[in-house]
């Protein structure tokens, strides 16, 4: 018998990290065997979190950054680069919901804040960490999505153009590198989950009639156990 677990020695990194799915993501992977960087804006909170791992046994690295801001990314790239050879998986979990409004009603700063976070900092991170994955093995991204950016839907314009954007970066990313190296690109929509972001949306809905994050974290764990090809999509429901 081996104790080996399948994710053992490989390095992951997850952005949303502190909260909702990305935080039961971080933990499932490295429950898995994975070492696993967090990364989100607060210390106090991705601190919960690497306390939960090391508690289970297992290992991580908390990289507080405001991926928004001014080569916030460029810096976290220089600084996983200066540490580890290479990058095996890539969460792209982080995501910032505007108020739900008619479009011409939007607030403008609200609206900026979705382009930055879901658009400019994922291409930020892709670019970024791009060295890093292609060196991998079989270099693995992950991005998480919503049913909005394929379906346009009232009121959620801000949020859903900024998805559909994300959607094409990830998709156009994935396409320039499979036929270059092992790296596939998957994106996943989450569907209806038990997160702050979906209570924001659905105040009057009880959060016991959606599922946790932890139903999707599993899902996450499974799919990068598989040999899935570059354009798979994936709606949990």
């Amino acid at each position: 018998m081996t104790d080996t677990k399948p994710l053992e020695g490989r390095t992951a990194l997850v952005t949303g990290a502190s909260r909702g799915i990305g935080a039961a993501t971080a933990i499932a992977l490295a429950e898995a065997g994975a070492h696993v960087i967090l990364v989100a804006r607060k210390v106090k909170a991705l601190e919960a979190i690497e306390d939960q791992i090391h508690a289970a046994g297992g290992t991580s690295t908390i990289a507080p950054v405001d991926l928004t801001e001014q080569d916030g990314v460029a810096r976290l790239a220089g600084a996983i680069a200066g540490r580890w050879e290479t990058l095996d998986i890539l969460v792209l979990s982080a995501a910032y919901l505007p108020e739900l409004t008619p479009l011409s009603q939007m607030d403008a700063k609200q609206f900026h804040q979705a382009i930055m976070t879901n658009v400019v900092a994922t291409q930020a991170l892709l670019a970024g960490f791009d060295p890093l994955l292609r060196k991998a093995k079989a270099g693995r991204i992950i991005g998480l999505t919503s049913s909005v950016g394929a379906s346009p839907r009232p009121f959620w314009s801000a949020y859903g153009s900024s998805k559909a954007a994300f959607d094409n970066l990830l998709e156009s990313y994935g396409a320039e590198v499979e036929k270059l190296s092992e790296l596939r690109v998957a994106i996943i929509d989450p569907g209806a989950t038990r997160t702050q972001m979906r209570a924001r949306a659905y105040p009057g809905e009880k959060p016991e009639t959606v599922k946790p994050p932890e139903d999707v974290a599993t899902r996450i764990l499974a799919l990068l156990q598989e040999d899935f090809e570059t354009g798979h999509r994936e709606r949990i429901d």
